[in-house]
């Protein structure tokens, strides 16, 4: 098979966008498929080559207010120049918003078959940013997007809803995989636990990207619990403000390599507070390393977590409710270490080989769909 993957984001950028598209080019060599990537240019150094496969990077801007995040400044000429000569049995199309509804138009102009990957609330994100009369646009232009694939995949029950609701056809459900191999119980570090807890305080963390959509300010309402210590991982463009709204938590930056793995497994409790999720792929990862995560019952963590027994949801907002739960794991080191382990055993099975054969399989239902379609 032969797969052209247009995606927002690619390398060096870090995200779930990039994440998921690294897991699906490593799967793609490994079963002998033939695959390009086409990205906006960003900031650093992106790569010609991943996996074997070629990487064309196309002209970008930064956002306004979020300089390390850009968005492809396109002509649909080039994108069509590209997939012609590639000629893709299929057009992967990764979180399309802007160069994804390009992708899309040039797709069907070329009579090529899409599938359209959601991955981002972005229309909630405005009322964040300050610009809640957009959202209802936003959602129109999602809808719209969405509407010239062959077929999207949510990532959850939640985010499949959410596009059914807005008018959006032919939506199937597609999660994501883990690594429970680098993501360990066995992992867990005393050298990390006594340079954060040297007292033997339980450790709570956070691992994400440091925005207004992460909510993560919200961790102030575990900052007095006794014998506790917050751990904040990962960057983003509210660094500063977060590090003053939580003064008595440690921010560690960005961890890459066995270093993330390492921090994600010394921690005593997880919580993730946005409530914008339409997966989150840190709560897979904490629940790999025997981790308890607390968050939102909203999105993807509805599918994730299973409320008792492998983590803790709390209703959105009800900030004193993620106090008390997380109070009742740190409390109780039996409970805690139960809920750790029922975490991991079910995610274990869930490998990125495994979800991208699903992946082959959506390809091949949106190949035949084209061609009845057609057809017809």
């Amino acid at each position: 098979m032969k797969v052209a993957i247009v995606a927002e984001s690619f390398l060096p950028q870090i995200n779930g966008v990039t994440h998921s598209v690294l897991r699906l080019l490593e799967h793609l060599r490994d079963r002998g498929h033939q695959a390009i990537v086409l990205a906006p240019a960003t900031t650093g150094r992106t790569p010609r080559r991943y996996a074997g496969f070629r990487v064309v990077s196309l002209p970008s801007v930064p956002v306004p207010g979020y300089p390390s995040v850009r968005v492809a400044a396109t002509p649909q000429w080039v994108l069509e120049r590209e997939l012609a000569a590639f000629a893709p049995d299929v057009v992967h199309v990764a979180a399309p918003f802007v160069i994804g509804n390009s992708a899309l138009l040039v797709a069907r102009r070329l009579g090529l078959p899409s599938v359209a990957i959601y991955q981002t609330e972005i229309p909630s994100y405005a009322a964040r940013y300050g610009l809640p009369q957009a959202e209802p646009l936003l959602w129109r232009w999602v809808r719209t997007v969405h509407q010239l694939a062959t077929l999207t995949l949510a990532p959850s029950r939640y985010a499949r809803e959410q596009l059914t609701d807005i008018g959006v056809q032919r939506v199937g459900i597609w999660g994501r995989g883990v690594d429970s191999e680098r993501f360990d119980p066995r992992k867990r570090d005393p050298a990390f636990r006594r340079r954060y807890a040297p007292h033997g305080e339980r450790l709570i963390g956070y691992v994400g990207r440091l925005a207004s959509e992460k909510q993560i300010e919200d961790l102030a309402v575990l900052a007095d619990l006794p014998r506790t210590r917050t751990v904040v991982i990962g960057d983003g463009p509210r660094r500063e403000q977060l590090q003053r709204a939580l003064p008595r938590a440690r921010f560690l930056g960005q961890l890459t390599g066995e270093a993330l793995p390492r921090a994600m497994a010394s921690l005593d409790l997880f919580v993730h507070p946005g409530e914008l999720e339409t997966f989150c792929q840190t709560i897979q990862e904490a629940q790999a390393s025997g981790v308890a995560p607390i968050a939102p019952a909203r999105g993807g963590p509805l599918d994730l977590i299973d409320s008792s027994r492998t983590g803790w949801l709390y209703e959105p907002g009800d900030l004193s409710q993620l106090r008390a739960r997380a109070r009742d794991l740190l409390g109780d080191d039996h409970k805690r270490s139960r809920f750790g382990a029922d975490a991991r055993a079910a995610v274990e099975h869930r490998t990125w080989p495994l979800m991208c054969e699903q992946l082959l399989t959506f390809y091949a239902e949106a190949i035949s769909e084209h061609r009845s379609t057609r057809i017809r």
